[in-house]
């Protein structure tokens, strides 16, 4: 038996769904759900033909 601290009142044990769930599913769709947001906000954006700037451009 573990010792534990005095006045400790252990809960149930989660199962092996929801350890899955929590420490491998949960993480992975968060980073993919970041990554995706962070991807949306900073990719290239299209830029139209009429649209030249002095600074990208010389004429």
């Amino acid at each position: 038996m573990i010792n534990q601290e005095p006045g400790a009142l252990p809960g149930a044990g989660l199962s092996v769904l929801e350890t899955f769930t929590y420490f491998v599913a949960a993480p992975i769709a968060l980073f993919i759900g970041i990554s995706v947001i962070a991807w949306f906000f900073t990719g290239d954006k299209k830029k139209s033909a009429s649209s030249t700037s002095v600074v990208t451009s010389i004429e």
